[in-house]
């Protein structure tokens, strides 16, 4: 009866803490071409003294950034980091929603006019200018079109990336991408984004990134492939669909600690 009443009461707490931490977020609003846009950012104390992480984190279409926190909680794995939860705009979706009735992200360069490329220019100048940021030390991590969204970062802002963590997600232009070291997660029976079209991708990073064909074990779950040049790809590929997996965020703060990248390469 103890072991219960003692189980559930830590079940309690960390709902609480859960809770509390999401609270924290405080508010962003920008706008940008003269539409109002928004952002939930989590902000150590130490940031204005001390150069700090930044992660930005990308919700799938559909999707708030409220709900992107409660999946990632970022901010809880990786307390001395800034973590930024962007919110997307009504969008027509590649796969789903084509009337564009619900939130996303632009899907190429130029679509849109560069909205939401515009919105991460001015969420990062505001952090920079605010705040003290480890340039070495700046990340972006989605699901689904969120994820897509990261590729899209990493193709046209990979300057500004020390690494990435894209989850459920594609790129067609895969080996257009700068080499970037690379967490990619993703179901093998996703019936959305099929995992044969995830899988050329990994195929292509993992080649543009000079790695080796040979992967060995990380983390326990995952596999990483690993690079002479610095930029290593980690595959977290589990049986699954289109479902961001718990484990997720664990391992991408894990990914992103050990990857540190130098500023415009």
């Amino acid at each position: 009866m103890f072991k219960q009443w003692f189980l559930m009461a830590s079940l309690l707490l960390a709902g609480v803490l859960a809770s509390a931490a999401a609270d924290e977020l405080q508010p962003w609003s920008f706008t940008v071409d003269g539409v109002a846009r928004t952002a939930l950012v989590s902000v150590p104390a130490t940031a204005k003294t001390v150069s700090v992480p930044l992660v930005f984190v990308f919700h799938g279409h559909g999707g708030t950034a409220r709900q992107a926190e409660r999946n990632f909680h970022l901010e809880r794995e990786w307390p001395e980091a800034i973590v930024v939860y962007m919110q997307g705009l009504n969008t027509p979706g590649q796969l789903t929603d084509s009337q564009g009735n619900r939130p996303g992200w632009q899907a190429a360069l130029g679509e849109e006019g560069d909205r939401d490329l515009k919105f991460f220019d001015a969420v990062l100048a505001r952090i920079k200018q605010d705040y003290t940021v480890d340039a070495k030390r700046i990340y972006g991590t989605g699901h689904s079109n969120g994820g897509s969204f990261t590729y899209l970062l990493w193709l046209a802002r990979g300057g500004v990336f020390a690494a990435v963590a894209p989850s459920s997600a594609a790129a067609k232009y895969a080996r257009q991408l700068p080499p970037k070291p690379a967490l990619i997660m993703g179901g093998t029976h996703d019936p959305l984004v099929k995992f044969a079209w995830q899988q050329r991708t990994m195929d292509a990073v993992r080649e543009l990134n000079g790695c080796s064909a040979a992967g060995e074990p990380w983390a326990g779950q995952c596999t990483i492939y690993p690079s002479t040049g610095g930029t290593p790809l980690a595959t977290f590929i589990f049986p699954g669909g289109h479902v961001f997996n718990p484990a997720a965020p664990a391992l991408i703060v894990k990914f992103f600690q050990e990857h540190p990248g130098t500023p415009g390469k």
